[in-house]
């Protein structure tokens, strides 16, 4: 009898010992109670204990924590169930915190959700929502979700709610979904079927050398109009040396109360890497002072944003200035409808460089495509630039149809045709 006594003991110990390697080191795990997987109470403390490459579900429910993945490679993902499938990560019950510095100006941010030194990171079926942040000041920024240094990709999410203590303000804060990328490093980050709304500054933006951000298939809406002195928000921004590609996304919303002091965009490409292969296509972008807008200011004589492709998009509702505001080169604007613009479908814009002594607008391509119902111009050709390629393109109801001058156009002069000297107001 002893034997066999001491053979059970024996077997029992290894179960245990067996079980407790599992826990420890199991390549998928839950976070909540729903499943029979070894199971935690927080996202974080899940994050902190499994290896990298391992899967991390999380339950329906409310989480509130600040989350950070760092130098570990994880799958997070919100669990669908009948009974209701949203899981949400919300800011503690005592608020947010700084736990990250910007790699580009060194101010603190408080991100909800920290995605730093890793890769890839797949991000699936959560919400993350900023109500209850605490936030009163300008600083931290307040962010949703954040890539440093970092790639991987974010799937039918929601991410909402980014405005310092529920109060839109004119601090220059309160980004959902933010990129970027310190010298040396590289983020490839791509964002998909999911809905971004609700922010104080910016809905997705992508800053930075060695940023690729791929959206695709999102939804994404300002406030709607922002009275001053709040942000100039925008939907979407690649910016200071940032690539990537747009594609059919829906990006309504953003307009800035007074356009003579600033103006936001749905798309912002904003001295985006030059020659780099952007394209924005098959997007629909509506109710803006800007639909679309490439930009440059040029000032580092590297990030001019030229070469970019815009093509089959639906651009409606623009409230002031143009569908499209070309303010860089040799790119292709083609195969675009554009409906209801305030000032010109397409905008040749020689403003922009001026801050390096060059000049903007020119050597673009800008046929196929169709406009319908401009105040002024199909398409606005500044005077002094040169190269451009303007035709065939097909207009309906527009006074006229190529002008280098809005001088004669019929709309009433006033505030929304007296723009600002600097417009452009990017996310940093």
């Amino acid at each position: 009898m002893q034997p066999t006594r001491s053979l059970t003991f024996s077997c029992l110990v290894l179960v245990v010992l067996i079980a407790l390697s599992g826990y420890a080191f199991s390549a998928t795990v839950a976070v909540g109670t729903c499943t029979k997987l070894v199971h935690f109470a927080t996202i974080q403390l899940a994050v902190n204990f499994v290896s990298t490459g391992s899967i991390i579900k999380v339950c329906p429910g409310t989480y509130p924590e600040q989350v950070a993945i760092v130098a570990k490679n994880l799958t997070l993902e919100g669990i669908a169930s009948p009974a209701g499938d949203a899981a949400v990560i919300l800011p503690p019950a005592t608020g947010l915190v700084a736990n990250a510095t910007d790699v580009d100006t060194g101010n603190p941010i408080a991100a909800q959700l920290l995605v730093r030194d890793a890769g890839p990171v797949s991000i699936s079926n959560l919400t993350v929502d900023g109500t209850g942040n605490a936030l009163t000041d300008c600083s931290p920024d307040l962010q949703g979700i954040l890539f440093q240094n970092a790639s991987g990709t974010v799937n039918h999410v929601a991410v909402r709610n980014q405005v310092p203590n529920g109060i839109p303000n004119g601090c220059q804060i309160g980004n959902s979904i933010f990129v970027q990328t310190a010298a040396g490093h590289s983020s490839t980050v791509s964002v998909e079927h999911s809905s971004v709304h609700n922010y104080n500054k910016n809905g997705i933006t992508g800053n930075d050398l060695n940023t690729t951000l791929v959206l695709t298939l999102n939804y994404v809406q300002g406030a709607g109009v922002v009275p001053v002195p709040g942000a100039a928000q925008n939907g979407i921004q690649l910016g200071y040396g940032a690539s990537g590609t747009i594609e059919g996304n829906t990006v309504i919303d953003n307009i800035y109360g007074d356009p003579t002091v600033a103006a936001s965009a749905n798309i912002l490409l904003y001295d985006t890497a030059e020659n780099s292969g952007i394209t924005v296509t098959r997007n629909r972008v509506g109710n803006s002072q800007l639909p679309i807008a490439l930009i440059t200011l040029g000032d580092d004589g590297a990030n001019l944003g030229d070469g970019v492709t815009v093509t089959d998009n639906d651009i409606f509702g623009t409230s002031a200035y143009d569908a499209v505001d070309v303010c860089t080169n040799g790119n292709t604007v083609t195969g675009n409808t554009v409906f209801n613009s305030a000032e010109s479908g397409v905008h040749l814009d020689a403003s922009c460089g001026i801050h390096f002594g060059g000049t903007t607008g020119n050597n673009n391509i800008a046929t196929g495509n169709t406009m319908v119902e401009s105040a002024c111009a199909g398409i606005l050709i500044d005077t002094g630039t040169t190269g451009n390629t303007t035709s065939p393109d097909t207009y309906f109801t527009v006074p006229f149809p190529v002008t280098s001058s809005t001088a004669s156009c019929p709309f009433v002069a006033g505030p929304m045709r007296a723009k600002a000297t600097n417009k452009f107001s990017p996310a940093r």
